[in-house]
């Protein structure tokens, strides 16, 4: 299925809604528009192979843009819009990409054309400066295919949580561009994705996640309602209007929602939903149960990541009985793995393994490359975890967040998920600091509700709040305070960021 397909069953079907603008584009037009782009990167010599890199946000033109470069055989690259123009550089040095497309939304747009010699700048809406109006460029050629159309792919980056981000380019198995993607026949099976599906995309298109679901939709033939930015009453109000039936979360939006004061929650009419997902950090047990008291057993979780070596699923139903886990394998095989390895036996905690899934390559980076994979072949997203006797996966954290105190093992995320619960506290990251005597102490970064004062008092009541739920050893040593935690807007912590500032890292950029 392609977008393409639905042009002349429903032409005036929307394929896409902006949340905030309404502004509409139906399949017709997505149809002619990226035609035209595809003629366009045609003009200026991509071939199948390509690399054409997408740096904006939310807009009406960015899976336009997509769609042109998947149907011309390109990989499309793109770019977070939190990064800094150095390091945009860098993936776009890495990717090799041969054009840029922007929006005047990016401050750093100017700073990256000084940067970026030689590299073929676009704007849309209103092009200033080094750029090329997008629209006008496209405008020049015709709405029909183009002559030699070819399966595109993303080639997206990680978001850089724990280091430099690395490129996963993807070996497309497709023949024709409308052939069928894996994330279909997923989407079809485990969501119940259709032809008509309402979706609600609350996360920028930058991040895979997003992107691949938002692209899915309009395969199969839905309509895209694309947020702006998230809002956690504005999205309930869009559930409403649109009767949206399917979804895509991460933690973070079920916590603002579920804070929203019970009168706001109750208003809004969200029994349209049928199948509501979320993924790309860990959702804490209280928050997922009362999502399911709130919206019914209509919430499926997966566990995959940009790279997808494998994926696990759990509808509601089976989370109810196997709470805190995020399901079970279908697609590789699971493996717990000691540090030399060695598959362990159920219920014993190491590094989680998926055995048979896509084969990954970080793109010119073979040393990481090899670090994902064991002597058996397996790969890993670097997760930690446990797998009980009816082969579902509990996650406890990243490997590389471990904290070691005084010889002990503890993982930030079972205290993260017990304080996201206290009333004063918006969002905590719990990372190790240095200890004299202990070599790691734990701390717990606390961003307050709006409102609550950030100061001894109400450290000494989260430290008791811990103490009272966790064994010593696991109770934050230290609470500070930070204004706004740095969050990726799909929901992922910039938990580096934190510990760094402890240790007295300086390189401590997103990237």
């Amino acid at each position: 299925m392609h977008p393409a397909n639905h042009v002349q069953t429903a032409p005036d079907r929307p394929a896409l809604i902006m949340a905030g603008s309404g502004e509409t584009i139906t399949y017709s037009q997505l149809e002619h528009r990226s035609n035209q782009g595809a003629h366009l990167f045609r003009s200026i010599g991509l071939k199948t192979g390509d690399v054409v890199a997408i740096l904006m946000e939310n807009n009406p033109r960015f899976l336009e843009i997509a769609w042109a470069a998947q149907r011309a055989g390109l990989y499309f690259t793109c770019i977070s819009t939190k990064l800094t123009a150095v390091e945009v550089e860098y993936i776009l040095n890495d990717c090799a990409a041969q054009a840029l497309i922007t929006s005047p939304n990016m401050q750093i747009a100017d700073e990256l054309a000084g940067l970026m010699e030689g590299l073929l700048l676009y704007m849309v809406d209103e092009a200033h400066a080094s750029f090329r109006s997008y629209e006008q460029e496209i405008s020049q050629f015709p709405v029909t295919p183009i002559a030699d159309q070819a399966p595109g792919a993303d080639m997206l980056y990680t978001s850089g949580t724990t280091g430099r981000p690395k490129g996963v380019k993807l070996e497309s198995t497709a023949t024709a561009f409308d052939d069928e993607v894996r994330m279909e026949v997923v989407c079809r099976a485990l969501f119940g994705f259709r032809e008509g599906t309402v979706y609600l995309c609350p996360a920028p298109l930058y991040h895979s996640a997003p992107l691949r679901f938002a692209m899915t939709v309009q395969r199969l033939g839905g309509t895209v309602i694309l947020m702006e930015k998230f809002d956690p009453e504005a999205a309930l109000a869009l559930i409403e209007k649109y009767r949206i039936d399917s979804a895509q979360f991460v933690p973070t939006h079920f916590i603002r929602m579920l804070k929203l004061p019970a009168e706001i929650r109750e208003h809004y009419d969200v029994s349209s939903l049928q199948s509501v997902i979320h993924a790309s950090a860990p959702c804490p047990v209280p928050v997922k149960e009362q999502m399911i008291a709130w919206w019914g057993p209509v919430i499926h979780e997966f566990y995959s990541g940009t790279e997808p070596v494998g994926m696990c699923h759990i509808t509601s139903a089976e989370w109810l009985a196997h709470k805190g886990s995020v399901g079970k394998a279908v697609r590789g095989t699971l493996h717990i793995c000691d540090d030399d390895g060695n598959p362990l036996p159920p219920r014993a905690e190491g590094l989680v393994y998926f055995e048979g899934g896509t084969e990954v390559s970080y793109h010119n980076d073979t040393e990481k490359t090899k670090e994902i994979r064991n002597q058996h072949g397996w790969s890993t997203l670097g997760d930690v975890g446990w797998v009980d006797e009816d082969g579902y996966l509990y996650l406890t954290d990243r490997k590389s967040f471990m904290i070691i105190s005084g010889g002990v093992n503890i993982y930030p995320q079972e205290i993260e998920n017990l304080l996201i619960g206290h009333p004063k506290i918006a969002d905590v990251a719990v990372v190790g600091a240095p200890h004299p005597e202990m070599g790691e102490q734990v701390v717990a970064v606390v961003q307050p509700m709006p409102g609550i004062t950030p100061d001894a008092g109400l450290a000494a009541e989260i430290t008791e709040f811990a103490r009272d739920h966790l064994s010593h050893v696991k109770a934050p040593r230290r609470v500070d305070f930070m204004e706004e935690l740095p969050r990726h807007p799909t929901g992922k912590l910039y938990k580096r960021l934190i510990r760094d500032a402890y240790w007295g890292k300086t390189d401590t950029s997103i990237v």
